[in-house]
């Protein structure tokens, strides 16, 4: 059985934060075999993606007020075929470096979103972008989901640049 850590990220999202590096502080503190339990204000359907590429399982239901509880189980690695080295069927071979950076930081909304996926939208397969942001970019996941991209984001230490990696489908 699964033993899971408890986050509740509902009053950072309440007051306005934004709660993806509390997150991941959170799941970096993990030991092995063990879960996240996450609390937030809506389901957060853009983490999914996210955790699954960590290794991790999701399942969401609703509870009262709109709120939403997500146990992110780990995910039982696929089985090995022969000749496939763990860092490429698990999915964590590194990316290339970026062809394209982009710094949006002094762009409104909508724009860094139509300037990302138009230069997401230019890149070889596997190539990749980077961009930097005023926020995380919560709408523009869903976006790039749909057009088959990945994504790595986060707040740099100054916690106020956030920083995201697009790649394209292989």
């Amino acid at each position: 059985m699964t033993a899971y850590i408890d986050v509740d990220v509902r009053p950072i999202l309440r007051a306005g934060g934004e709660p993806f590096s509390v997150i991941m502080a959170a799941l970096e503190r993990l030991e092995p075999g063990q879960g996240l339990r996450l609390y937030a204000t809506f389901k957060p359907i853009p983490l999914f993606a996210v955790m699954a590429d960590k290794g991790f399982a999701h399942s969401a239901q609703p509870l009262e007020g709109d709120e939403w509880e997500v146990l992110f189980t780990p995910a039982e690695p696929p089985k090995k075929e022969p000749g496939v080295s763990p860092s490429t069927d698990w999915g964590f071979a590194p990316w290339p470096e970026p062809l394209v950076k982009l710094d949006n930081r002094d762009l409104e909304p909508p724009e860094p979103m139509v300037q990302i996926l138009a230069a997401a939208d230019k890149l070889g397969p596997g190539e990749t972008l980077s961009a930097l942001l005023r926020r995380e970019p919560v709408f523009l996941f869903p976006q790039l989901e749909k057009r088959g991209f990945r994504w790595l984001g986060g707040f740099l230490p100054d916690g106020t640049t956030y920083e995201l990696t697009v790649r394209a489908p292989i």
